[in-house]
């Protein structure tokens, strides 16, 4: 006999589970091993005849062959039953079951543990995949079971998964009607009057800005359904969190030493961080994070749940405080800025708003974009903003907390409080930084246990994953802007290659790195990167500094260090930039860390994680960076990015390629739109020589053509038409396309040692395929070597010299001493540039003809009495001629044929 046990004071998820798996086990049969929940007992007494339920008395354990498990893992959740686990016939034990990290002490052959709402949906799914036909009612305790463990698909651990199988269960004919009546049910007369005692004897606590409340019942006997009053409770009371305490004894008429007291206490939480089942797991509780239960025998029930209250007030985080939201330091104007210039420093820098301050700066009050808008409507632009600016402000201080901001932004309706230390505007925490804030800690919720961290502290993580002389080269960066009362930050690059790197990888050894130093309310001098730099040298005076003034960062380099390797590190104090004209090189200021990672090229690429107190650890992601890194996206910051800087067009497709992600479709749409634009071509007809169209742009390229993916890459750029940043005329057609392929090739072969620059003459081939007018200048914005751009500005010419000259049908020896006055490059240019027989002829020359060598050389004329003179090249060149003919084939043949030489001459 197959059974299926439901634990004791069963629940619809786990009679849901049961009924599903009694359809996958054909033949088995449903036992409720001690009661349930007065809502499903109430269903039952109507229903059970619908599904395979037997009595636990009426089980003969001879019989019993194999015992299914729903939604437990412990023992002692099965009364007398769990004594079945033991029978020594029993040839399976199954388990299926939702709740993550429980200390499982049922010796289970098969189990199946997953981070799902409920674990009815584990069992539905396993009935699509078999496409089993459900009966009304078996549907429907299912889509109850769902609905009670995921409070109706409105819990935080509810998933996709959990939506989907209720809709395929409604699919099936899950009763509507009869789900309503049994999700909410309404309380019985004797829950009621409990009810009512608990809100009379609720006690509440404030911590950390959030409500806590506990309440001890005493009864004379077990009230099944106290979940339901704790539900109500939660309702009415409006707190974050709840115990509730239910103490009865049982045994009563035993002798007082006997008497067994019991407490079960049910918790309720929406704290972020919290986690009850944590807490009640130690005491054999279990359940949720959000919500579980414990049940105790022979305890003092004040002294036990004042005991859980106190170790659950341990869990709960300091609220976020202003001075961890807001943004610093604040751009500000004086009242007398005028309505036009205010307009234009709010372009510049993408805010909304402004604070306006006295000389003193002292905070006089706040503009706001439409204020701005409304007066150059009315054609006040000349206008001071003190005119326009609102004055009656609501502040905050540094220690505010996340629910009081929240509560007087909601109560007097304002999008953003400055934040004043004293009389000193330090700060502003806006609307979006809240709503940000809010939901980072609802992921932080939702996310299963066995998942990644995502934005809590994540140094244990990258601890494990960097290499430990990187990992204590970070700890000693981070002591250095401690000293100076500076946040520093690992961002970009390295940060989205730990969180991509799997697990199982240890020890990554970084070698470029890039740190953000931001002095958050005491903003940090425009210098501090390079004054952490400089300090970081004295510590490892083997490194070699390098500071750039102008974008106020400093790089510090490691060359073959034995520990560290060929190491880069970029320091840079937080900053913002804004572009004066597209392509342009970035104009950057001192800004904040947020508006820092703003500037950014890719969500991907804007992760930071903070490497100094407070917050120690805590991932920054303020763009969906993460969303996008599990989703494989390439997702661009802001519309304007690509026509700002063409080369992030270039870095996206690199990023792709290598990281084998997608770019996201509206980002393809950015891309194509800056290219149809015409904005690069009218900044090279009027010969304005943007950086990101010349050095950078070359940069970008050269990492793409010298990468091992630089076909999918380049087929990728094509396909954007991206190569038209280039030239607005250049595509890769199928004739470019084999030219480059066939030049790569040829030099896999021919430079197998990479004496050549492989990527460069890749982009030859590339440039060589427009007009010879644009060849030069094209290399030559590009800032190519002097020899590239030689080669390309004469390859027309040089073509024409070649291809007459191999018409007339030279000799061997002329072929060849015509040919080396050509360097290998613009010989492959050649090649592939024309037709076969050209091809052919070129391919020998480099291949086998230019390695001939005439049997004698410059020693074994100085050892025939010859002396060294001007006439060594010329008696040389004839002996390589006679050999490249046939004339000469060895030693002998050579010396005669150089007496007969120096004879006739």
């Amino acid at each position: 006999m197959d059974l299926i046990l439901c634990h004791s004071t069963a629940d619809f998820d786990a009679v849901g589970a049961a009924v599903g798996l009694s359809r996958l086990k054909i033949g088995s049969k449903i036992v409720l091993t001690g009661g349930a929940h007065p809502a499903v007992r109430d269903f039952l007494a109507l229903h059970r005849d619908e599904f395979s339920l037997i009595e636990r008395r009426s089980v003969r354990e001879a019989e019993i062959t194999s015992l299914i498990i729903p939604d437990s893992q412990q023992c002692d959740r099965f009364g007398k039953a769990a004594e079945w686990f033991k029978l020594p016939g029993l040839q399976a034990i199954e388990i299926y079951d939702h709740h993550l990290n429980v200390n499982c002490n049922i010796p289970a052959t098969y189990k199946q543990i997953e981070a799902v709402g409920a674990t009815t949906t584990l069992i539905t799914e396993l009935l699509q995949e078999k496409n089993t036909q459900l009966t009304t009612f078996e549907a429907t305790v299912m889509a109850l079971g769902i609905h009670v463990d995921t409070g109706s698909l409105t819990y935080a651990q509810t998933t996709p998964r959990d939506a989907q199988a209720l809709a395929w269960l409604m699919f099936q004919g899950a009763n509507v009607k009869i789900i309503a009546d049994y999700v909410e049910p309404s309380l019985s007369s004797e829950l009621q009057k409990i009810l009512t005692v608990a809100l009379k004897e609720l006690q509440t606590i404030s911590v950390s800005g959030y409500t806590i409340a506990w309440v001890l019942l005493k009864t004379e006997n077990f009230v099944p359904g106290l979940s339901n009053v704790v539900s109500h409770l939660m309702d009415l009371t409006e707190t974050d969190a709840l115990l509730l305490g239910h103490c009865y004894i049982r045994n009563k008429n035993e002798e007082i030493d006997n008497i067994d007291t019991r407490l079960t206490v049910i918790g309720r939480t929406s704290i972020p961080e919290t986690n009850l089942q944590q807490l009640f797991a130690k005491y054999g509780g279990g359940g949720h994070s959000q919500a579980s239960s414990v049940s105790l025998a022979k305890v003092n029930p004040e002294t036990t749940l004042n005991q859980l209250l106190n170790e659950f007030k341990e869990q709960i985080p300091h609220p976020p405080i202003a001075r961890d939201l807001m943004s610093s330091p604040v751009r500000t104007i004086l009242p007398q800025t005028t309505i036009k210039q205010a307009q234009r420093i709010l372009f510049r820098y993408g805010h909304s708003g402004l604070s306006v301050v006295n000389e003193q700066g002292q905070l006089l009050g706040i503009i706001a974009r439409r204020d701005l808008d409304l007066a150059l409507h009315h054609g006040f632009s000349h206008a001071p903003v003190k005119g326009y600016m609102t004055c009656n402000l609501k502040t905050i201080t540094p220690e505010t907390t996340l629910p009081e901001i929240e509560s007087l932004m909601v109560t007097y309706d304002v999008g953003r409080l400055p934040v004043l230390n004293g009389d000193k505007l330090i700060g502003i925490v806006t609307r979006t930084d809240v709503l940000r804030k809010l939901h980072q800690q609802r992921d932080e919720i939702q996310s299963s246990p066995n998942e990644k961290p995502r934005t809590s502290c994540l140094l244990p993580a990258i601890k494990n994953r960097l290499s430990p002389p990187i990992w204590n080269l970070l700890n000693q960066i981070a002591n250095e802007a401690r000293k100076r009362s500076w946040h520093l930050y690992l961002v970009g690059g390295a940060v989205r290659d730990l969180l991509l790197a799997e697990t199982e990888e240890k020890f990554l050894l970084l070698q470029d790195l890039d740190l953000v130093v931001d002095g958050f309310h005491d903003s940090a001098d425009t210098h501090a990167g390079v004054e952490l730099a400089q300090a970081l040298q004295t510590i490892y005076p083997q490194t070699r500094l390098s500071i750039h003034g102008a974008f106020q960062t400093a790089a510090l380099f490691w060359h073959k260090d034995q520990n560290l390797g060929s190491l880069w590190l970029d320091i840079a104090t937080a900053r913002t930039e804004f572009y004066p004209y597209p392509a342009a090189n970035p104009e950057v200021e001192a800004s904040s860390i947020r508006q820092d990672l703003y500037r950014r090229d890719f969500t991907i690429n804007s992760l930071a994680l903070r490497l100094t107190s407070p917050r120690q650890g805590e991932l920054l992601d303020f763009f969906g960076g993460l969303i996008d890194l599990k989703n494989r996206h390439i997702k661009v910051l802001h519309p304007n990015s690509f026509i700002e800087d063409p080369t992030r067009i270039y870095r996206a497709v690199r990023f792709a390629v290598r990281l084998g992600f997608e770019i996201e479709l509206q980002t393809k749409t950015y891309i194509y739109y800056a290219i149809e634009s015409g904005v690069y071509d009218r900044l090279r007809l009027q010969k304005h020589l943007a950086p990101a169209l010349t050095t950078r742009l070359r940069t970008e390229l050269k990492y793409i053509l010298e990468a091992s993916y630089w076909k999918p890459a380049l087929k990728l750029l094509n396909s954007l038409n991206s190569l038209r940043c280039l030239d607005n005329n250049l595509t890769l057609n199928p004739q470019l396309w084999w030219q480059i392929c066939c030049i790569s090739r040829w030099l896999k072969f021919i430079d197998s040692n990479q004496n050549l620059d492989h990527w460069l003459i890749r982009l030859e081939i590339l440039i060589a395929n427009l007009d010879d007018s644009i060849r030069g200048n094209l290399a030559s914005h590009l800032q190519l070597p002097n020899n590239s751009i030689k080669r390309l500005t004469n390859l027309q010419k040089n073509e024409t010299m070649v291809r007459d000259f191999l018409s007339n049908s030279p000799s061997l020896s002329e072929l060849v001493f015509f040919l080396r006055e050509y360097n290998s490059p613009t010989l492959l240019l050649i090649a592939v540039r024309n037709n076969k027989s050209i091809r052919r002829t070129i391919w020998l020359y480099l291949t086998k003809w230019s390695q001939i060598q005439s049997p004698l050389n410059g020693n074994d004329l100085k050892t025939l009495g010859y002396s060294p003179g001007p006439n060594y090249k010329i008696i040389l060149d004839e002996l390589l001629k006679s050999t490249l003919d046939g004339k000469i084939n060895n030693f002998s043949e050579a010396k005669i044929f150089l007496q007969n030489l120096v004879i006739n001459k």
